[in-house]
Order: structure tokens, then C-alpha cells, then sequence
């Protein structure tokens, strides 16, 4: 088995395969927007799917909500996004390009003064000087109405948070939820990155898996650690990533957004080496505390078992689909020596696979051969939905090519199976082949 992936060969992978293709490409593309192919959106609907399940079906006390992507102005200047979404950034005095000043100074730190310290001795990746840092604000801006002036200034959002809490009511009052309850959400958000790049892991448009718990405040010490260890095992447990691709960072006091009581990410071992995949947050009650005072609605709670009333703490649960998506890529990737020869194979969870199974025929010129396949094809179609049909090339490229994208089982129907109703079952980790009567194929798969 090869080492872990570089990048370039999982964009090769991406693009040869049908998962990920960049976004207007016969254009020239543009940086930092991507789009998902036949196998990725497959993968990525599975993805999430298993989110929601873990996340919302399997808890009596978690709700779902699709927020619209464009919402009042004032819900940015509430959340602090308007005056504080910013991220440091540097212009090389010569080509004019732009960087983030904390990627070149190689710090976590957005203290401008700090890194006009670490950068001043640094040029640009083309060698030139490098501007003093500044401010950068992140948000995607547009315009609603025909006219194009302040009053029609909106937002693309830049997280799917906002309208959770902004709905807090709404779902607390429409599900009679009682506290300890959850909020969550999968959407597009937007942020206008100084420098997009490693791929599909920093984009300008992005799809979050979002879930905010709101709790007594006396519960968050033990309601934060228990999805802490949620995200950890979901990894782990419910998508197979190896745990030796996986560690803890937890935030300090400089890294941690000033409301925040605490905050701890997963790391993933990407091919540009250990960042951050999953976040968990300790949010306080900053947000419903900030929206009760701009939109001068009440958001407090009131408990009927204790006659208290008062502002919910937020545990925050967040995760990227698309830095999962990768992690997935990356943890499933190998390279394998079979027979002399050197396989590609994606070991995906079978739930996961794009396709649970493919069914060929061992030779498509060969009309009762294709016909008795079609048949498996379509009793294995109506009972696992994601079923390939392949005929293209010769038996062993078939395998080769759907080892390449993690189909779990390859059947084949050949001139035996005319005669006896078997077929034969490749495996795609063990490449072992077995005889499998047509009618236990679907227990057996």
C-alpha cells in the first residue's frame, strides 16, 4: 500500500472519475467555485444523509430548517459578520495579487500588528514586496430590487447559523420543543476567500452541516464534551476514517472568537497536512442575546420547571460537506500491487460508494448473456437504488475501473449462469470471487 495521497492526485482522481470538475471550465473556470460530477453528488447526498440521520432522525429533541440564502442585512450586523468577518490579508506591490497574511506568515495569528512583525522581512510568492496588512471583509455582497444603492445592499450568507437562530422561536413554539433542543441545517454559504486553494478544502461557495443545541447554561460543561466525542466518532464510526488521520485542536485565547467559551476542531490529515475538518463551539448565549437586542424581539426561554427565564446557551456542532467529501477521498485512497500490477482502489464504507454494486455481462455481443444481466441488473436497481451497469472493455478493466471508484461488489453474468442461475461476485477489497445463486444475490450482497 502507498503512502497517503498528494493533492494532485486526488484532483486527478476527481476529474477522471466524474466526482469534482471545476465550475465553468470551458471558460477558464473560476477560482474557488468547483462542481460536483455523477459519483461526487453521489457521495456527497450519501454524506450528508448520514449527517441528518445521526444528527436530526436519530434524536427526538433535534429539528431541521433550509434558511433562504439571502436574509436581512441586519441579521449580519447582529451576528457581528458586517464589522468583524474579516480575515488579514496583503497585496504584492507589483503584480497587485492578493494574499492572506496569515497563510504567508505561517501563523494562526490575525494580529496585524504581529504579522506586519513576522511579514516584513518576506516577499510575495513571485518575489516582489509585500503591502502592510489589512482588514478584509469576506462577505458576498448583492443587491435586491432594481436599483443599486445602500437601501438594496444584501448578503450572500456567510454561514447557515443565522437563520437558525433567528427561527429559535418559531421552531421552539411550532415543535413545543423544551430545553435541552437543537436546530440543524445543511446549506450553501459564501465567503469571498482573499485566496481559495488545496482544491475543494477553501472555496468561495461552500455547503455546511450545521447544528446549534441550545441548553440551561449550568448544562454546557457536559452537553459541550458529548459533541465533542459526536464528531469524533461520526468520523470514525459512521464514514471508517482511521483515527491515525484524525486529532484534537483546541482553540486558545487568540484563536477563539471573543464570545466563545470554548472551542475545540478535528484535524484531518489532508494531503497538505493536519487542518481543521470539524467544529465544535461553546457559543454562549451571544447570539440570541445579540438578535433579541437588534431586532427588539424577546428570545429568552422560560423554564416551567424552574419559573426562570433567561437566554439559552449554544453548543455549536459544524462540519463542510465538501472538506468531508475530501476526507473521505483521502482516508478511502489506495494503491495496491495485484498480480504484478499496481490497482487504484477506493476502500469506501459500502454505504457510502456511489455504487453499491455493478453488473456486467461477461461479453456485451452476446444477446442471452445481456439479457440475463439486464434481469440481475434490475432486481438488484429496485432493491439497493445505486446499481452500475457496465459493459465497456474487457472483465478485468471493469474491475480496475470500479475499484477506482469504490464500487463494494462487481457481478458478473457469464455462459454458466444461462445454464445454473449463478453469477460471480467479485469483492472489491479482498478481490475474491465467489458463485452466487441469482436468487440469494440480494441477501448475499
Amino acid at each position: 500500500m502507498t503512502e497517503q495521497p498528494n493533492l494532485e492526485t486526488i484532483v486527478s482522481l476527481c476529474k477522471r472519475r466524474g466526482f469534482v470538475f471545476q465550475a465553468s471550465e470551458i471558460y477558464g473556470g473560476l477560482a474557488g467555485f468547483y462542481d460536483y460530477g455523477p459519483l461526487g453528488v453521489e457521495l456527497v447526498n450519501k454524506l450528508k444523509a448520514e449527517w441528518w440521520r445521526a444528527t436530526v432522525t436519530d434524536n427526538d429533541n433535534i429539528f431541521g430548517v433550509d434558511g433562504a440564502i439571502i436574509q436581512n442585512p441586519k441579521l449580519w450586523e447582529a451576528s457581528g459578520h458586517v464589522a468583524g468577518f474579516n480575515d488579514p490579508m496583503v497585496e504584492d506591490l507589483v503584480t497587485h495579487k492578493r494574499y492572506r497574511a496569515d497563510h504567508l506568515a505561517g501563523t494562526d495569528s490575525t494580529d496585524l500588528k504581529e504579522l506586519a512583525q513576522l511579514l516584513k522581512d518576506k516577499q510575495s510568492p513571485d518575489g516582489n514586496n509585500l503591502s502592510e496588512p489589512r482588514y478584509f471583509n469576506m462577505m458576498m455582497q448583492t443587491f435586491i430590487g432594481p436599483v443599486h444603492d445602500s437601501n438594496s445592499v444584501a448578503y450572500l450568507r456567510p454561514e447557515t447559523a443565522g437563520s437558525i437562530f433567528t427561527n429559535f422561536n418559531n421552531v421552539r413554539e411550532t415543535m413545543r420543543a423544551k430545553l435541552p433542543f437543537g436546530i440543524a441545517q445543511i446549506g450553501k454559504a459564501f465567503r469571498n476567500e482573499i485566496s481559495p486553494r488545496d482544491f475543494i478544502f477553501r472555496v468561495r461557495e461552500l455547503e455546511q452541516m450545521e447544528m446549534q443545541y441550545f441548553i440551561k447554561p449550568d448544562q454546557q460543561a457536559d452537553v459541550y464534551e458529548s459533541w465533542r466525542q459526536f464528531a469524533w466518532s461520526f468520523l470514525v464510526d459512521k464514514l471508517g476514517i482511521k483515527e491515525e488521520n484524525l486529532q484534537w485542536h483546541e482553540h486558545d485565547e487568540k484563536e477563539r472568537a471573543h464570545y466563545a467559551a470554548a472551542a475545540h476542531d478535528v484535524y484531518f490529515k489532508f494531503p497538505q497536512g493536519f487542518k481543521e475538518l470539524w467544529g465544535t463551539h461553546n457559543r454562549t448565549d451571544y447570539d440570541l442575546t445579540n438578535h433579541q437586542n437588534f431586532s427588539g424581539k424577546d428570545l429568552t426561554y422560560y423554564d416551567e420547571d424552574t419559573k426562570d427565564k433567561y437566554i439559552p446557551y449554544v453548543i455549536e456542532s459544524s462540519v463542510g460537506v465538501g472538506r468531508m467529501f475530501m476526507a473521505v477521498l483521502v482516508n478511502a485512497y489506495h494503491e495496491e500491487q495485484v498480480n504484478g500490477e499496481t490497482r487504484v482502489v477506493l476502500k469506501l464504507k459500502p454505504e457510502l460508494a456511489p455504487y453499491r454494486v455493478a453488473v456486467s455481462p461477461l461479453l456485451k455481443n452476446k444477446p442471452e448473456l445481456v439479457a440475463k444481466a439486464r434481469q440481475v441488473y434490475e432486481n438488484l436497481k429496485t432493491e439497493f437504488g445505486s446499481v452500475m451497469w457496465d459493459d465497456n472493455g474487457n472483465i478485468g478493466k471493469r474491475y480496475r475501473r470500479q475499484d477506482e471508484i469504490g464500487t463494494p461488489y462487481c457481478v458478473t453474468v457469464d455462459f454458466d449462469s444461462l445454464s445454473d442461475d449463478s453469477v460471480t461476485v467479485r469483492d472489491r477489497d479482498t478481490t475474491e470471487q465467489k458463485r452466487v445463486k441469482i436468487s440469494e444475490l440480494v441477501s448475499n450482497l
